[in-house]
């Protein structure tokens, strides 16, 4: 018996929504609110306007060369939105996120920033043990970072092909969120 109402349960909650829809809208506006609260708050501090620039040693594929210039990498993608992904090797969010942005790497230009995860011998085995094949720009004492107004990881800051920032996310962000975000800074 007990089973046979699980079974119902799913349909007879989905007739009550369908009939009380309207006392549910309250709700849907307090968490939409709420989020966009939260959001707001976690990216207070993030700059408005030209993205700022940096140097950094680098990890990944790039790495025989030393060092990343972001403004440099920016200027290699002429013409299009590219994503700054911070991340740490500490972090579990940021471990669920690592396959969206392998994915979203193979479509749009995305160099990450290893915040507080050592130096780039570290950074470069953490990359080569997940097996990411990631631009990578080490931020081992956080001041990229904090130059971006960021103060957690992950986050991911989409700059348009003007230079200017367009969106900040911090926490995770999935796969067509990031894909979105991209598309909106290179569409409008």
């Amino acid at each position: 018996m007990n089973i046979d109402r699980l079974r119902r349960w799913p349909g007879r909650w989905l007739t009550s929504l369908r009939q009380n829809w309207k006392s549910h809208l309250g709700t849907l506006l307090m968490f939409l609110l709420l989020y966009a609260g939260i959001h707001a708050w976690q990216t207070r501090s993030v700059p408005s306007g030209v993205a700022p620039t940096f140097s950094a040693p680098a990890a990944g594929p790039q790495a025989g060369s030393g060092t990343i210039d972001f403004a440099s990498w920016r200027a290699s993608h002429p013409g299009q939105a590219v994503a700054l992904h911070f991340w740490a090797d500490w972090c579990p969010i940021c471990r669920t996120e690592e396959n969206s942005v392998s994915r979203i790497s193979r479509d749009w230009p995305v160099l990450s920033v290893a915040m507080q995860s050592g130096d780039a011998a570290r950074v470069q085995g953490v990359l080569s043990r997940r097996q990411l094949d990631w631009h990578t720009a080490i931020d081992a004492d956080g001041q990229i970072a904090k130059r971006f107004g960021l103060a957690s990881v992950p986050a991911l800051v989409v700059v348009d092909s003007h230079g200017q920032i367009r969106f900040a996310e911090v926490g995770y962000t999935s796969e067509i969120g990031m894909r979105l975000r991209l598309w909106w800074a290179q569409t409008f």
